[in-house]
Parts: C-alpha cells; structure tokens; sequence
C-alpha cells in the first residue's frame, strides 16, 4: 500500500542537496527520483523542482519552490533513538551547519527544525510516581542533547 500523507518540504534551490543530507545520516534511505523544470519554468529549464526521497521507509518530497517559505518549529521531525550512541550521532549529523536549542531541539543548515529523543526520555517522564518524572523534566530542560545517564540519574535510577 502506498503512503497517503507524504511530508512535502519546500527549498529556495537547495532540495536536492538537503535530500542527498538527510539520506546519507538514516539508514534504509534512498533518493527515489529527481523532477526538472522544463520550458514552462518557474524555475530555469532544466534545474532541480522536486526530489522525491526516502528516509527509513518514509517517503518525502522536497520542492525547489523559492524565498516564498519558510521553516518554522512549528513543524518538525522527531528522530527516536535507542541509545545515547543514536543521539549523539544523529545530534552531531543534523545539527552540522545548522543550530542547537533546549531539551534535544535543533534546527539543520536548511532550516527545518528536528528534536532527537531518546526512548528512555519518554519512560521516564512517564513514571508512575510524579516526584520522579518531575525531577526528570527538570532535568530535560537544562539539557541541549539529551543525556540519558543524566535523566536516569535525575530519576533516581
């Protein structure tokens, strides 16, 4: 079955390349084809218009639309690790060129706006008892990466 919702990702002529970016940081990534202007334009005949790509299995479009668009945090790609090796990988890759923020935030050198969260973040705000996943958010929000060791041991664990 083909993916219904496909994020689609709008660039001032840089698709291609944040495209060939973001499948050389995920595993199981693939550009899948690259669309050109023709002679009806906008764009000059023959430069990039869409790259249609893969990251993990999720499809995604990048348009060379423009200046008309921009990023904002306002949506955003979550990438979900296993491990602290995961985080900071995938934190030292996107955050390359671009600029970090609070609590495992980024924003790459194209602007879009990526937050790397390890699964153990998620368990332990969510522990049963209130006094642990307190100390835990508190522990999150003086943090730029995620430190998993950290959070355990803001729990207590």
């Amino acid at each position: 079955m083909s993916q219904k919702i496909t994020p689609f990702l709008w660039y001032t002529g840089q698709a291609e390349e944040a495209a060939k970016f973001y499948t050389s940081i995920f595993e199981n990534s693939k550009i899948n084809t690259i669309t050109r202007y023709g002679e009806g334009g906008p764009g000059p005949k023959g430069s990039v218009m869409t790259v249609a790509f893969q990251i993990e299995g999720q499809k995604f479009v990048a348009l060379n639309g423009g200046p008309v668009y921009k990023f904002t945090p306002a949506v955003s790609f979550v990438v979900n690790c296993e491990t602290q090796g995961e985080v900071d990988s995938f934190w030292e890759k996107l955050s390359a060129g671009g600029k970090t923020d609070r609590c495992g935030w980024l924003t790459d050198r194209f602007g879009l706006s990526w937050q790397v969260v390890p699964k153990q973040l998620v368990e332990l705000l969510c522990d049963p008892d209130p006094a642990t996943s307190k100390r835990v958010m508190e522990a999150m929000m003086q943090m730029t990466k995620i430190d998993i060791p950290a959070l355990k041991k803001a729990a207590g664990a």
